[in-house]
């Protein structure tokens, strides 16, 4: 009996020295933290990419929302046009609400009232252009600045190929392009119902109740100089010249200059 305690003794002394040493407390602290933050990090993405995929399909929606809209009033345009051919009368269409203005002008022997309003108005450079909602006090103001912008009533095409084509936003004091429409949900989303591209060119294009929050978020369009040039800057667009209103005759000139 001795004896085969005594042979035990020595296995049981060779298993003991065989162990391995325990894990130290400050290692399995780490790495329980790391498990934890991937699992955060995991959870956060998966969350992130339902909000993107509601977000896309929520903005589908509104994008067809809109195109039917755009195309009922089209279609009252029309039905109204042709009424009033049927009956022997003549159909005059609504006052356009929006104006899209372009600076053409430099700085030089510019008054200072004039100086005013085209600050007033963000044009600050050649070629520079923004929407302006019109009510008395921007008709007047366009009729102060008048031999140095020119403007007109932009349709929907042309309000969406400068959204599109030239479009940049103001995010922290820097022109940021549309890459995505995230970059306009961030700053518009909660305050003003306004998450992508369409909804913006919807407030825009009808002036809507959020038309100065939006157009002031836009960066002043920066376009070219129009294919084959100005024709004559001092002289009115009536008179054959530039300057001046050209009403529905501007779609034409940003085609040139987008």
């Amino acid at each position: 009996m001795t004896a085969t305690a005594a042979a035990k003794k020595p296995e049981a002394k060779g298993k003991s020295a065989k162990k391995l040493p325990a894990v130290p407390e400050s290692k399995l602290k780490f790495s329980k933290k790391q498990v934890s933050k991937r699992a955060v990090l995991i959870k956060r993405k998966l969350k992130r990419t339902a909000v993107i995929a509601l977000r896309k399909r929520e903005n589908l929606v509104r994008a067809e929302k809109y195109q039917a809209e755009y195309l009922r009033a089209d279609r009252r345009e029309i039905k109204l046009r042709r009424l009033a051919k049927k009956r022997g009368q003549f159909y005059v269409p609504a006052e356009s609400k929006l104006a899209f203005v372009i600076r053409i002008r430099g700085i030089n022997k510019v008054a200072p009232k004039v100086r005013k309003v085209l600050q007033l108005f963000r044009l600050r450079q050649i070629n520079n252009g923004v929407f302006i909602k019109l009510n008395k006090a921007t008709i007047n103001m366009l009729r102060i600045a008048e031999p140095y912008i020119t403007w007109g009533y932009p349709n929907l095409k042309s309000v969406r190929e400068l959204v599109y084509k030239r479009g940049f936003v103001k995010h922290n004091r820097q022109r940021v392009p549309i890459t995505d429409n995230f970059v306009i949900e961030r700053k518009l989303r909660k305050a003003h119902d306004i998450q992508c591209v369409e909804d913006l060119v919807h407030e825009i294009f009808t002036v809507g109740p959020h038309f100065k929050k939006a157009s002031n978020f836009l960066w002043p369009f920066k376009l070219n100089t129009p294919t084959g040039g100005w024709r004559k800057k001092a002289n009115h667009y009536v008179e054959g010249g530039d300057f001046g209103n050209r009403e529905d005759k501007i779609n034409k000139l940003l085609r040139k200059m987008v």
